[in-house]
């Protein structure tokens, strides 16, 4: 683990510091920033499942971490769609892995139920750090989410590729 911590230093380091620089426009901050992000890099790398997302899971934590730091000393004109990040394949927005009927779906939702789809589900937020995002309750972020993923699972059943038992219970899909 520690070498994988040392090639992530090396791999990303200056350009994390360059990105958080960027976003805070404080040297002193940012480098607090950064060091904040490789304490959460090493205490949660065993979280991470692909190590072909790696990059972009670190970019998260960075964002994560910026967003952190605006909440806390309130500036509230940070937000989550400026915290532009290098495009690389694993974060083109395209849900690589789904369908495109799956990927209509997603689309197709209300801009609140996307966003609560996207943010939990793809970007990683739990629901605790929606609700913090969004200013709304936790247990209203919870009902957010939960009618989201109801509204999208009836959605997709209606998938060509999609497999469901006679309940409705999603079983598998196959991409086209």
């Amino acid at each position: 683990m520690k070498t994988e911590i040392k090639t992530i230093w090396i791999d990303l380091s200056e350009e994390l510091y360059k990105f958080i620089l960027g976003k805070v426009k404080d040297e002193q901050i940012s480098k607090d920033i950064h060091q904040e992000v490789f304490l959460k890099i090493q205490t949660k790398i065993h979280q991470l499942k692909h190590t072909s997302k790696l990059t972009s899971w670190v970019y998260q934590i960075t964002r994560n971490s910026i967003i952190d730091y605006f909440r806390k000393v309130k500036d509230n004109n940070i937000s989550i769609h400026d915290l532009d990040i290098p495009e690389t394949d694993a974060n083109n927005f395209s849900y690589s892995n789904l369908t495109s009927c799956i990927n209509q779906k997603i689309e197709n939702l209300s801009t609140q139920h996307k966003e609560a789809i996207i943010l939990t589900s793809f970007k990683n937020y739990s629901q605790k750090e929606l609700a913090e995002y969004l200013k709304i309750s936790y247990s209203g972020t919870k009902s957010r989410v939960q009618k989201a993923k109801e509204i999208l699972k009836e959605n997709i059943l209606d998938c060509p590729n999609v497999e469901s038992d006679k309940t409705g219970k999603l079983l598998d899909f196959e991409n086209n």
